[in-house]
């Protein structure tokens, strides 16, 4: 994690960064809205649950959940339930492109009126995303947007409505009585 080489700019970076990225993926979970646009190929927006491995994506054409074991993704418009084993990349074609490790990174920190940046620069071969900037709020340390550079793109997901804690377990369960009238296709790898 840390070294005695980096500056007390970057060990204060990566600390900053390390504290929410454990408020967001710890076991208490966390909660927030957001909206995508990357580069007009992808358009979304919605509301993201974590808590551990766990996690629960709702917008605007499909809601996935991850019990930590599968990982379900109801299409409406297709009324259609996929079903994957909660790691296999196939349960979405984006996911595999925005995978992160944070020890892959070298970090800074700026401040200004908006807020604390958070820069974090991929260390040489490191492939998928080459530069996050986080922009925290001053008053609490939430995220209020990430700029990601993926190759030659960039793109920026807004973030609101964050919240820590108080995150049921429940919530991150498949309900197959809600979608009762929706094929059920099971793609899960057979061992």
């Amino acid at each position: 994690m840390c070294c005695a080489a980096q500056t007390a700019n970057e060990r204060q970076a990566r600390q900053m960064f390390d504290d929410i990225y454990h408020k967001v993926f710890g076991s208490e979970g966390a909660t927030l809205h957001y909206a995508v646009n990357i580069i007009g190929l992808y358009k979304t927006e919605g509301t993201i649950w974590y808590k551990g491995k766990k996690s629960k994506f709702i917008d605007e054409k499909y809601d996935a959940y991850n019990d930590g074991v599968n990982y379900w993704r109801a299409e409406r418009k297709k009324k259609e339930v996929l079903v994957y084993s909660m790691n296999d990349e196939d349960r979405d074609k984006y996911a595999s492109k925005f995978k992160f490790e944070p020890d892959n990174y070298r970090y800074s920190i700026s401040r200004d009126d908006k807020g604390y940046w958070i820069t974090l620069t991929a260390k040489k071969g490191v492939k998928g995303i080459k530069e996050a900037i986080v922009l925290l709020d001053l008053k609490h340390r939430h995220p209020q947007s990430i700029r990601l550079k993926v190759g030659i793109f960039h793109t920026t997901i807004k973030i609101t409505n964050f919240r820590t804690g108080g995150i049921s377990d429940q919530l991150f369960v498949f309900d197959k009585r809600r979608y009762a009238d929706y094929t059920l296709v099971d793609k899960r790898k057979k061992s």
